[in-house]
């Protein structure tokens, strides 16, 4: 779930409720802030505090809330982890600490440990694009062995590597296993795997349900169908530019733009201008999706 704004520290209160009511109502099976996505990294504590209390409270217990509490700080982490357990949040998420470079063991040693003392069960998150390692698949297989530890978000990008990952679940039956990057969920869930983390699902949450059950079914002229339209909305993500800045921008914009919640984004990333708007409401128009929210007054 991306994180509606208000200003560089403030949360976009109005925007939340309505992007929450979005996706429940499309079916969803559950919600992850702090994540990629949610600009986790970039929030103030304080921030982020509010935005898990708020999302809780909204949802109200009628799915899941995930809560990503990646920190370089374990104390960090745990605190946050405390705190989501106590307004109701159902699991945490956990990517490897970053800015220094750490190796498998003391990755895996981290991520223990973070089990251990969490109030909540984890999920581990495999992101190596943004914290620069990847989760090798000794070091997955040594986490299993944590009873605490439920489950993996996998956003490496490398279906083979995911399929690899499934033999695991032999050993870890009760493991929910997640992959990040949208157009391989329907891939994910043929194999054997449970689901997917999708950004998209901000936008188009029905089309992404859709994905997700006609794989559980095996329906695969119903596959082929949404898969495309996922390709298609696709090219949202770089109609800004390249990389997590366009993918960011090219979403908020395009909420703001659907009159669901504002497009500010937390530092580094620069401010969507109206330039911006105009080419993404141009490329909406293009791809005219019937799961793209009627356009509205835009929010900014």
């Amino acid at each position: 779930m991306v994180t509606p704004l208000n200003g560089r520290d403030g949360l976009d209160h109005p925007g939340l409720e309505r992007l929450i009511a979005h996706q429940i109502e499309a079916g969803v099976a559950g919600l992850f802030v702090l994540g990629t996505t949610g600009e986790g990294p970039s929030l103030s504590y304080r921030l982020r505090y509010e935005l898990v209390e708020r999302t809780c409270e909204l949802v109200a217990g009628r799915i899941p809330v995930l809560v990503g509490v990646t920190d370089t700080s374990m104390e960090e982490a745990l605190e946050l982890s405390r705190f989501a357990q106590g307004v109701g949040a159902s699991a945490i998420v956990a990517a490897p600490p970053y800015y220094f470079s750490v190796g498998q063991i003391e990755v895996g040693n981290f991520l223990l440990e973070l089990a251990e003392q969490s109030p909540l069960p984890m999920f581990v998150y495999n992101m190596p694009s943004c914290v620069k390692l990847s989760l090798s698949f000794e070091t997955v297989e040594r986490l299993t062995r944590h009873k605490n530890i439920c489950g993996l978000k996998d956003s490496a990008g490398d279906i083979n590597a995911y399929r690899k990952l499934l033999e695991l679940r032999h050993v870890r039956p009760d493991w929910t296993f997640l992959i990040g990057p949208e157009h391989l969920t329907a891939e994910s869930v043929l194999l054997g795997g449970d689901g997917g983390v999708n950004g998209g699902a901000n936008l188009c949450p029905q089309l992404f349900v859709n994905l997700f059950h006609a794989a559980e079914r095996r329906d695969q002229a119903a596959i082929d169908r949404l898969q495309a339209d996922v390709i298609r909305l696709g090219g949202l993500y770089n109609t800004l530019g390249d990389g997590p800045s366009g993918y960011l921008r090219g979403l908020k914009s395009a909420l703001a733009i659907a009159g669901i919640c504002s497009d500010h984004l937390a530092p580094p990333f620069g401010a969507i201008t109206e330039v911006d708007r105009s080419k993404v409401t141009d490329f909406l128009s293009s791809i005219a999706l019937a799961s793209v929210p009627a356009t509205t007054v835009p929010i900014n």
